[in-house]
């Protein structure tokens, strides 16, 4: 899931490790002989204590051993471990993605100039005991602007941030290339590491498998990956988000089946659990479970290879995506959890509007579109991630595509697999898989730059960035990051997005609803995320 115009590609084997942003972390090692300890079970939960001392269990359905190292790391668990673990600067609200004080005493006044200081909160320590200081966050800007690293967070901050330079032991300024206000709430992405710890040699690795000390109210205990992650109080912390509960055991469960078992019954192993299926969510209900759903950027979409004839002809992308029942796609496999896209933002974004083209159902318009492209006797096969609710999905896409002629065969396998296969520069037609880049905020210019620029990720997957319509596109978009009047950015964008929706190389079919359960009875402070994972930083015991 990757950004930005003026940034380099990032290296596939750096992208393997964030693919839980697609629904599933890719695998790495299991032995992490620096941060792990104890057997890999989901049985070695840690659980001690009893009433407010009780051990928290949370089950999170994607895998924990995606990459840890914050500057990198887009997998949906590690992400959301990392907010309870790590501070920025600033943070950002889980729901309303408002920036509020973290590390720094306060939010600046003024966001229209080229420089911003901020002062470190006094007394703030790292969890090792160490002192949080200037030079910490010196190093961690420095790390995701320098040229000669690859890193996902460059994408956020490298178009509009030009340096960060420390004024003294408490204090660092923030110097930007030119006047950007939303780069306030990305913030929240750079989190804080350690110097002393994170500029040894090799311990950028030892971050990736799952190595973590910060300075948030939670500090990491025990890491096994692809079975459990433990926590507990950080009882130095003394920031404005403490710590609710003594310890955490989170648990990883991709399948579907097990994961709603741990939270389901009298007996439940777990409190709280997300990425619940639709089918199961009366059965949750009916047990005493609260279940509630946050609906934003969530979305299946497809990305056609336009070296590959005939979808280098706009026509036949247009044409698949009319084709699509997404009315039926949304009452049959997602419940009704779900809307048709309009625009490639969700229309909860506040620099939503319909697109100029709309993929409205209609196959008659569909089998037009092919025959002025003069294309007959198509056969399709679908590369698709093996998330299970995308799965669900496929069997109308199948349905639709065959209805106007197109024979169509379905081939789901391990997120992984599907995009080491492009990474080789194996021939494709389609791919289908999930997406959700509110992860990382609700600003429209990060997440379009995450998935369009002349140098980005996907658009290589899509060989695509050659062409004069992309080369065009890419140029209004860093106009639009540029653009100082704020009415003035956001209409730029929704015109660019009309282009991105008219191409369709990687475009949205429906947006979908994630769902969350938790027991009403042992917690409260709850709040569903649009985006996969769960924050605890407002919850507590009942």
């Amino acid at each position: 899931m990757r950004d930005v115009t003026t940034a380099p590609a990032l290296h596939r084997r750096s992208f393997l490790k964030y693919t839980g942003a697609l629904g599933a972390a890719a695998a790495l090692s299991s032995s992490l002989a620096a941060c792990s300890s104890g057997p890999e079970s989901t049985n070695d939960t840690g659980n001690s204590g009893s009433g407010r001392n009780a051990t928290l269990t949370a089950v999170i359905g994607y895998g924990n051993d995606g990459s840890w190292d914050p500057t990198q790391t887009a997998s949906a668990f590690c992400m959301a471990a990392n907010n309870h673990i790590y501070e920025g600067l600033l943070d950002t609200d889980p729901i309303s993605r408002e920036p509020y004080a973290a590390l720094a005493t306060r939010v600046p006044a003024d966001l229209t100039g080229t420089s911003w200081r901020f002062t470190l909160r006094a007394g703030a320590t790292f969890h090792d005991g160490k002192p949080v200081t200037a030079d910490d966050v010196v190093f961690v800007f420095d790390r995701i602007l320098d040229p000669k690293t690859q890193t996902l967070a460059k994408g956020f901050f490298a178009s509009w941030l030009k340096e960060v330079r420390k004024i003294d032991a408490r204090n660092v300024e923030l110097v930007l290339k030119f006047p950007f206000p939303e780069g306030i709430a990305r913030l929240t992405l750079a989190k804080i590491m350690p110097r002393h710890v994170f500029s040894l040699p090799g311990a950028w690795d030892d971050a990736i498998r799952g190595k973590a000390i910060g300075s948030g109210p939670y500090r990491q205990t025990a890491h096994h990956p692809k079975s459990n992650t433990t926590f507990e109080t950080f009882a130095a912390y003394n920031g404005p988000r403490r710590a609710a509960f003594t310890k955490m055991n989170w648990l990883t469960i991709v399948d579907a089946a097990p994961r709603v078992a741990k939270i389901s019954g009298a007996s439940a192993g777990a409190q709280i659990a997300d990425n619940i299926p639709y089918a199961n969510i009366g059965q949750l209900t009916k047990g005493g479970m609260t279940v509630r759903g946050g609906a934003g950027m969530n979305n299946l979409f497809l990305m056609f290879n336009t070296r590959h004839k005939p979808f280098d002809d706009v026509r036949v992308r247009q044409a698949l995506h009319h084709a699509i029942d997404t009315k039926k796609m949304v009452e049959v496999a997602l419940k009704g959890h779900g809307r048709p896209a309009t625009s490639f933002l969700n229309e909860a974004n506040p620099a939503y509007r319909p697109a100029r083209t709309v993929y409205s159902y209609d196959p008659e318009k569909a089998r037009k579109l092919l025959k002025e492209a003069g294309v007959t006797g198509l056969r399709i096969e679908i590369l698709a991630v093996n998330v299970s609710w995308i799965v669900d999905c496929l069997p109308t896409i199948k349905a639709s595509w065959d209805a106007i002629g197109v024979k169509t065969t379905l081939a789901p396998q391990e997120t992984t697999a599907v995009f080491t296969k492009m990474d080789q520069k194996q021939d494709y037609q389609v791919v289908a898989a999930a997406s959700n880049p509110n992860q990382f905020g609700l600003d429209a210019d990060l997440i379009m730059h995450y998935n369009y620029g002349p140098q980005n990720l996907w658009m290589g997957y899509a060989r695509w960035a050659g062409d004069p319509v992309a080369k065009k596109l890419f140029q209004d978009m860093d106009r639009a990051t540029r653009e100082p009047d704020a009415g003035r950015k956001k209409t730029m964008i929704q015109d660019y997005i009309d282009v991105v929706a008219e191409q369709a190389v990687l475009y949205p079919v429906v947006h979908n609803e994630l769902m969350t359960a938790w027991n009403p009875h042992r917690l409260t402070g709850i709040r569903p995320q649009p985006y996969p994972g769960i924050n605890l930083l407002q919850a507590k015991w009942v």
